[in-house]
């Protein structure tokens, strides 16, 4: 089907972006995935895409997937006397905060602590590998991510083998947490901020950061603002260590996003 979409969307610097970390490009189209929901989506220009999915699961997965109730222009727009921070939105211009599966997220930003951006994407998809089920598309065989209860079963020695490291206890303590029903992230959405960020930071090894990612990206709690050594160095450099993201509010976190996907690529940004 062909979706127009008036808003700003680049998916290219959303696959970029640090917070989704197994976005593919196949056969010229952009390849999402969210719980066992596949999207192969292909730009067409002037705010049109080709995506592959019913009209249907468009709009009730799709679209609150990629935030499009949000406007995103009038977020960027909303800068004022700021060069730093309008320098880095009109650079992400396109990006959007993702509302990701929170079980996943969970997973993938406790692997994220002390890795790279494709050493992340390595070990995630080990895990979906070893202990997802099997997918088939049109153009691929996938595997969705893990559920806790795979997880649960898979034991030290096979989490060990996918490269999480140091991290094999938190991934476990998280998988042990959801199946016994001490956490359960379906109904922390109704929680309010602190609460939520509580909750998350009961499972080992689990702190602000990886917390305040969980939060953003699959809670849309876009007043959280995840600060990694990136965001800390474009606080401490270009802020003299105040935090640039609280005036904005509700859109803090976009505001993140926008400034650590310039700091990827422009890194001379923060000196």
């Amino acid at each position: 089907m062909i979706i127009q979409i008036q808003d700003e969307l680049d998916l290219s610097k959303i696959a970029e972006s640090g917070q989704c970390f197994r976005v593919a490009q196949v056969a010229g189209q952009y390849r999402f995935m969210t719980g066992p929901k596949v999207l192969y989506i292909r730009p067409l220009g002037a705010g049109r895409y080709e995506a592959a999915c019913s009209e249907s699961e468009w709009q009730q997965v799709w679209s609150p997937y990629f935030d499009l109730q949000r406007n995103y222009a009038a977020v960027r727009r909303s800068i004022a006397g700021d060069a730093f921070m309008q320098q880095a939105a009109e650079s992400g211009r396109g990006v959007r905060v993702l509302r990701q599966d929170p079980w996943e997220m969970l997973v993938t930003f406790i692997i994220s602590q002390r890795k790279s951006i494709p050493a992340i994407q390595k070990a995630v998809e080990a895990l979906a590998s070893a202990f997802g089920t099997a997918l088939q598309t049109e153009h691929e065989t996938l595997h969705t991510f893990p559920t806790p209860q795979a997880l649960c079963a898979a034991g030290e020695p096979g989490l060990r083998q996918c490269g999480l490291g140091y991290r094999v206890p938190y991934v476990q303590d998280a998988a042990r947490k959801v199946c016994d029903g001490t956490l359960r992230l379906d109904e922390l959405s109704g929680k309010s901020d602190g609460e939520l960020l509580d909750a998350l930071k009961g499972v080992k090894g689990v702190g602000d950061k990886v917390a305040n990612c969980v939060m953003l990206f699959a809670y849309g709690r876009t007043a959280r603002v995840p600060v990694d050594v990136w965001i800390q160095r474009i606080m401490q450099e270009r802020y003299a260590g105040a935090d640039p993201f609280a005036p904005y509010g509700e859109n803090a976190g976009i505001m993140q996003q926008y400034a650590f996907y310039y700091v990827q690529h422009h890194k001379d940004a923060v000196k």
